[in-house]
């Protein structure tokens, strides 16, 4: 989990002066052939005022385990394992403080993207089909996962950020000491006909039959993913309290990282539905992409909500229906040339 331990020592120096009271850092990697690395690279926080720091070599199942044993509890911890993390979930979510936070990642790209759907049933026991924003369905299903170990702890979750560049998929999330209200309306199912492109969602508490798509010859068929997480993505309050925290202290927030959590500010993560630029262009014909700014900004003025997704470029969210999307798309192109 540790690795080198370089992610450990930026959260104890930047951590420090915020802390009260005194920061209590453990860091933890399986392989015990790195602790000589860690110790090195630990050694600006080795008898620092302030700051009590451990190192273990166990693996991240008896560190979590012993440490509900032991009731330690923890403000934050950051799980960065292997492939799918999903077995250690329940184990970190039981040694969470309320209003702790879970820094999440996974380098299981294939399973949540569809790609390999028997690993998703295993893996999440979800369905998992491809789709145009396949890294916003796999930090959907994540969160769905996250969400029921939660609630069979009896308690509630909350998204704080999500991100992917398409090899890792992160998460941070909030745990709460009680689910919000109407929290388990979060859980769906999102639907997609390949045929046509078009899209629907349901919440698992109000499933009913689908709807028809847009083939007018009745063949389409609907590839349904889920159970995922049709909540929001983020909470841009507290993203825009990052920003601000690293105002004073620029070393700590690079350029693409101020970019990243800016981008993510503007899109909390709903509505649900995300649309490829590129594929609404192939399917009507056109040369290019309609402009995707232009495009929302006229959704905006329709009534809709619309914004562009955070998680992958050249794509918007949006509440607007599939036939009025692909007639804003015709209407930019046509008024640009």
């Amino acid at each position: 989990m540790a690795g080198c331990g370089i992610r450990g020592l930026r959260w104890g120096l930047e951590a420090c002066p915020e802390s009260r009271p005194d920061l209590e850092l453990w860091l933890n990697d399986a392989d015990p052939d790195r602790s000589s690395l860690l110790e090195s690279n630990l050694q600006l926080l080795q008898g620092m005022r302030g700051v009590s720091l451990a190192t273990t070599s166990w693996a991240a199942e008896r560190l979590l385990r012993q440490a509900y044993l032991d009731q330690t509890f923890f403000d934050l911890i950051d799980l960065d394992a292997f492939g799918c993390p999903n077995a250690l979930l329940q184990s970190a979510l039981a040694v969470l403080r309320f209003d702790g936070l879970l820094v999440l990642a996974s380098t299981d790209g294939r399973s949540p993207t569809g790609h390999d759907r028997r690993a998703a049933v295993r893996h999440f026991g979800a369905a998992a089909r491809a789709h145009p924003a396949s890294w916003e369905l796999a930090l959907r299903l994540q969160l769905a996962v996250l969400a029921r170990e939660a609630w069979q702890l009896g308690r509630g979750l909350e998204p704080v950020a999500s991100f992917s560049e398409g090899r890792t998929f992160r998460l941070v999330v909030r745990l709460r000491q009680r689910l919000a209200a109407d929290e388990e309306s979060q859980l769906g199912l999102l639907a997609r006909c390949e045929r046509c492109g078009d899209q629907a969602v349901q919440p698992l508490l109000k499933l009913l039959g689908w709807r028809s798509c847009r083939c007018t010859d009745g063949q389409g068929r609907w590839a349904v993913t889920g159970p995922l997480w049709i909540g929001p993505l983020q909470m841009p309050a507290v993203l825009a309290q990052l920003l601000k925290l690293a105002d004073p202290q620029p070393d700590t927030l690079s350029a693409a990282g101020r970019r990243l959590l800016q981008r993510l500010q503007r899109d909390c993560g709903l509505p649900v539905c995300c649309w490829s630029t590129a594929e609404l262009a192939s399917r009507l014909s056109l040369a290019e992409p309609p402009p995707l700014e232009e495009l929302v900004q006229a959704l905006l003025s329709a009534g809709h909500q619309a914004c562009p997704s955070a998680v992958m470029n050249g794509q918007l969210r949006t509440d607007a229906p599939m036939a009025e999307l692909l007639q804003q798309c015709v209407q930019h192109i046509a008024g640009d040339r």
